[in-house]
């Protein structure tokens, strides 16, 4: 039986994570396949850096074109994003990113709420987002939103985490529709179209 084209539907995938969730990276985007046909945006807690070595680092991991966000660069499909240390990233218009330097959300910025929320604006239910390991509750408002936008969220197994609250928590808040391990995460992304 084919699988329902909708639920396959994506026209952005969002990934945000914290302490814990590089590992995951590490093990994930080797697996996607080089030619997502959606833009695969990350958004990663991280310390306040000028230093750009962690987008370098993923790209490593896959053959997906892989850079961190600038002001106002266009998105386009079968490119990995990496929000930038500091700055909220957000969605314009399906058409371009902005950043934002305003106050920290959870004691974050990036904040995975801020991009999870604006991308569910813009893109409504063709947003499918992944929360993975970290200790505190960034993302589950940002879930909650896509899900109320028609889109899919997933969470990774918390068995599976280091830092098990952060995907714990939106699970518990009813934030997500699957709950993940690395290898069906993989496999849930490769069926996206």
């Amino acid at each position: 039986m084919e699988e329902n084209p909708v639920k396959n539907h994506c026209e952005m995938l969002l990934i945000g994570g914290s302490a814990g969730s590089l590992e995951v990276l590490f093990k994930l985007l080797p697996m996607l396949d080089a030619d997502l046909p959606f833009p695969l945006v990350i958004v990663l807690h991280r310390r306040s850096s000028g230093d750009s070595s962690l987008s370098d680092l993923l790209s490593t991991k896959t053959l997906i074109p892989t850079r961190e966000v600038e002001d106002k660069d266009p998105i386009a499909a079968t490119n990995l994003y990496l929000a930038p240390a500091d700055y909220h990233l957000l969605i314009e218009k399906k058409q371009f990113f902005s950043l934002d330097d305003s106050e920290k959300i959870n004691f974050s910025r990036p904040s995975i709420d801020v991009t999870f929320e604006s991308a569910s604006e813009i893109y409504k239910s063709g947003v499918v987002a992944i929360l993975l390991s970290g200790a505190n509750e960034d993302g589950t408002k940002g879930l909650l939103s896509i899900k109320k936008a028609g889109g899919r969220t997933a969470a990774q197994d918390p068995q599976t985490a280091q830092m098990q609250f952060m995907p714990h928590y939106a699970i518990t808040h009813h934030a997500v529709d699957l709950i993940l391990n690395i290898q069906q995460m993989a496999e849930f992304i490769n069926q996206l179209e």
